[in-house]
């Protein structure tokens, strides 16, 4: 089969660890055991999030734009995944592509800002930062978090070059963290966008333009749950009306349960939201959840 698989920002920086190279590959080793056995017996194509990545490049370099941001977080990413996984499937060919996804500069997510990236900040980081800077934060866990705006992906600019890699079996790393937002002028040249485009909407684009067979979507937390947090009841098998009917937390769990039902409404095949390291039993409906129409 050939699958998309859309990896959390939590698979490489958990909250509160240091944002550095040596402990992102610590967690992706983790990582790339469950990615290794899926790439043994399917065709794969990997997205990542980079929120916490994005976040703490913004913090030190005030002077760039988010696409620029962006554009190192993906690379940044894509390396050490690539590091990771190809011990693992000796003779086989990984790359990591640079992707550019196409935005409306028209949309309204430019005026409400909802996509939380970088650290937490106690009020008084957060007052300096959003004076000196003019960054807008949400309160989160009882601190303060950035948020940015997250236009809606429109079109994969690379997808005839992810095409080709996958034909010739090559394990794609791409659209990480979203995608580079990016608009076309009228002269038909891509300008960067301050954005940053879901990762997990992004990823059900690709899986879409790629009649990916299932889309899986991995996370920290097992599975879907109904009215999280006063209850965990996971929700093992659902259709997409029936979880929209539902409330989810944004900027969590709310794209991932979007992007399913996306994914499961347009192609008629089955997206799962599930834990990373029960990535095949995930696919095999042992465990999870699994979005159909």
């Amino acid at each position: 089969m050939r699958l998309v698989v859309a990896l959390g920002g939590n698979a490489l920086l958990r909250p509160g660890e240091a944002p550095n190279a040596e402990t992102q590959r610590g967690n992706l080793r983790v990582a790339a055991g469950p990615l290794a056995e899926l790439a043994r017996s399917h065709a794969l194509v990997l997205t990542h999030g980079n929120g916490p990545q994005i976040g703490w490049l913004a913090y030190q370099a005030s002077d760039e734009s988010l696409d620029v941001l962006g554009a190192e977080s993906e690379a940044l990413i894509g390396y050490l995944i690539e590091q990771e996984l190809a011990p693992l499937l000796p003779g086989r060919e990984i790359a990591t592509l640079l992707t550019q996804v196409e935005v409306d500069p028209a949309d309204p997510a430019f005026g409400r800002p909802t996509k939380p990236i970088g650290p937490l900040y106690d009020d008084a980081q957060a007052e300096r930062l959003a004076k000196q800077r003019g960054w807008r934060f949400v309160t989160s866990r009882g601190r303060r978090r950035r948020v940015v705006p997250s236009p809606e992906p429109l079109r994969i600019r690379e997808l005839g070059t992810i095409r080709h890699l996958v034909a010739a079996g090559v394990i794609v790393i791409c659209a990480g963290g979203g995608g580079i937002p990016v608009a076309a002028s009228p002269d038909g040249r891509l300008r960067g966008l301050e954005a940053v485009v879901d990762k997990d909407l992004s990823a059900a684009l690709l899986a879409q333009a790629l009649a990916a067979d299932a889309l899986l979507l991995l996370t920290d937390v097992a599975a879907v749950y109904a009215d999280w947090p006063a209850a965990r009841e996971p929700i093992r098998r659902a259709t997409p009306a029936a979880l929209r009917a539902r409330v989810f937390e944004p900027g969590s769990m709310g794209p991932k349960v979007e992007a399913a039902c996306r994914f499961a409404e347009r192609t008629r095949r089955p997206a799962y939201v599930g834990a990373l390291g029960d990535a095949l039993r995930l696919l095999a409906g042992a465990c999870g959840t699994c979005v159909a129409v």
